[in-house]
């Protein structure tokens, strides 16, 4: 799914409502860089990002991918290339190279994409870029084939965890509140155990 605007920033954050104070400052500052220029200019001390938590729903299991710059375990996700402008196109391009994963489609609806959380973050400098923040805007996807992931390099290394493991694993607040949001979509879309109670009425 591509959205062809010259805006994609501007539209996302119009239709997103943050859920705590601090993400709605961080929304207020990417709507500003969103009227000021090229919101995705990796020049710019702060600039946009698009990136996905993956998950299989089947096992409510998270993918996190382990970022040497960062020296932590992140989601996927990255900067825009040439001619993309919305952040839910960059997020699903990401992913796809940094997982290998073939099958990967929005959730939980299949046909439309879900902002589950934005957040600007610091990034340190390395390899001749000064430290600079990325205004990141964070989406669900999901696979069928947990199998199937192949890292997107030997330095890339991509793992499953259980929500619990996944909160554990990552180091930053902003990562954590994601994957905290992500864990109650996966708890909510895991089908009601009947009671004892039930099953034996039943019988």
């Amino acid at each position: 799914m591509t959205l062809h605007s010259t805006n994609g920033l501007a539209e996302a954050l119009d239709e997103y409502t943050p859920q705590s104070d601090a993400e709605a400052r961080d929304v207020v500052r990417l709507r500003a860089l969103a009227v000021e220029g090229d919101p995705w200019d990796r020049s710019t001390p702060l600039h946009a990002t698009g990136s996905a938590v993956v998950v299989h729903p089947d096992s409510a299991r998270i993918l996190l991918r382990w970022h040497e710059r960062m020296q932590a375990w992140l989601q996927v996700g990255g900067h825009g290339d040439a001619g993309e402008t919305h952040p839910f196109d960059i997020a699903l391009r990401e992913a796809r190279e940094e997982t290998g994963l073939p099958d990967l489609a929005w959730w939980p609806d299949p046909a439309r994409p879900l902002l589950v959380h934005v957040a600007i973050v610091p990034v340190p400098a390395a390899r001749g870029e000064p430290q600079h923040e990325h205004g990141d805007l964070r989406y669900v996807l999901a696979t069928k084939r947990p199998a199937d992931v192949i890292p997107e390099s030997g330095s890339a290394e991509v793992r499953w965890f259980t929500p619990n493991d996944a909160l554990a694993a990552v180091p930053q607040d902003s990562t954590r509140e994601t994957i905290e949001r992500v864990a109650q979509l996966l708890q909510r879309s895991r089908p009601a155990v009947p009671s004892r109670t039930h099953v034996e009425r039943r019988r």
